[in-house]
């Protein structure tokens, strides 16, 4: 098959969940003997035609007139999308909530949507106003795919309920990680009292909350540290630096204990996750949490939310432990739990690599997303 990705954040550029999603499943797919294609909107480059690993990524440089940029960039985009069909023999296309909002009806190929978590879902967690124009584009874009998909079955109910959807199917495909990347490195000593925070620097991953915890979680553990890496967003309440913010608001007794490292490169995840002794988590709202099964596979002991699909990813008490998010008491005991336990620890370690390789390792889920593809590009073909 020719599988074509719409991804506007395929690393090494800044990325989110889909851009890792889109090149560790890329990557699998290519090795298991099929073509793949990344095409993508980016506002710096290398601009152009590159390879990784096999996968072709087409990075289109975004310009034009402010305020007419997304039609302009789109209308290029699409452009090159119906070249790589009739040419080079593209055979289906896979991208996020919003891709498709300005896609031409007849590129005679399946349309499939894979719901990561899109405008709707995530600003009714934050409990803020959908904008007019992304609700549009959102809800255009839904209607002119052909088929849905969703990396968890939290994602696919809340968005069908947010945009009034009644699909036919949804088909589950969680985000694959590559467990032979990410895996235990018994070499990388543990620090005793570390905490690591992985994920963007804002207030729906949870780490105001998780600051807040400090105080209560040195109190029990006087070795306790929190290291933060992810990358600085803006605060939409003011416009201005949120780790910035952050570190405006805490006491200096406090902030002698945490560290922002800024972001860190996917590669070197794993050995900075290996030397923690608990990884902690705790995102408002996630709409899988690729993090969470990173921890999970590196065989870190984990403290995720219990909101949203924190109970299908994580088996409270088993895998890792859950709390609600909101509450920095709750993340203080969680977190104080696994630093003042070692055996806790370790069985909540290695259960957590067990789960993880048999939920998300990319070589199983390759083949689960291999199936789906061939069977939207049957029923395709067949009208149905």
């Amino acid at each position: 098959m020719h599988i074509l990705f719409l991804c506007n954040e395929y690393p090494p550029s800044v990325h989110g969940g889909v851009g890792t999603f889109t090149q560790t499943l890329g990557r699998q797919l290519v090795a298991n003997g099929h073509r793949v294609t990344a095409v993508g909107v980016y506002t710096s480059g290398p601009y152009g035609r590159q390879d990784d690993h096999g996968v072709t990524v087409i990075r289109i440089e975004s310009k034009g007139l402010y305020g007419l940029r997304s039609f302009t960039d789109a209308r290029r985009m699409w452009s090159e999308v119906r070249r790589l069909v009739a040419d080079e023999g593209v055979q289906v296309i896979d991208g996020p909530e919003l891709a498709f909002s300005l896609a031409p009806k007849d590129l005679g190929v399946p349309c499939s949507i894979r719901m990561n978590g899109g405008h709707h879902f995530f600003f009714d967690a934050d409990n803020a106003a959908v904008r007019p124009v992304r609700r549009w584009h959102e809800l255009r874009s839904f209607r002119r795919a052909d088929f849905y998909s969703a990396v968890s079955d939290y994602v696919a109910g809340k968005t069908e309920q947010l945009l009034d959807l009644h699909p036919d199917h949804v088909e589950i495909l969680p985000n694959p990680i590559d467990t032979d990347w990410f895996r235990p490195h018994p070499e990388v000593a543990v620090e005793p009292g570390r905490i690591l925070f992985v994920g963007s620097v804002c207030e729906k991953k949870g780490i105001r909350q998780l600051v807040a915890a400090l105080p209560e979680i040195r109190d029990a553990v006087p070795s306790a540290h929190l290291v933060v890496a992810g990358r600085d967003t803006i605060d939409p309440t003011n416009g201005e630096s949120y780790t910035d913010g952050l570190r405006a608001s805490l006491d200096d007794t406090v902030l002698a204990h945490v560290q922002f490292v800024g972001a860190v490169d996917h590669d070197s995840l794993p050995e900075l996750m290996a030397g923690a002794a608990v990884c902690a988590c705790p995102s408002h709202m996630e709409a899988q949490g690729i993090v969470w099964g990173e921890v999970m596979a590196t065989g870190r002991p984990l403290v995720a939310s219990s909101l949203g699909p924190g109970p299908a990813v994580v088996e409270d008490g088993v895998s890792g432990l859950l709390c609600d998010p909101h509450d920095p008491s709750a993340v203080a005991r969680s977190v104080v739990a696994v630093l003042a336990d070692e055996q806790l620890g370790a069985r909540l370690s290695a259960a957590a690599r067990i789960d993880a390789v048999e939920k998300f390792s990319v070589e199983r889920l390759a083949v689960v997303n291999e199936r789906w593809f061939e069977t939207i590009i049957s029923r395709y073909a067949d009208g149905t």
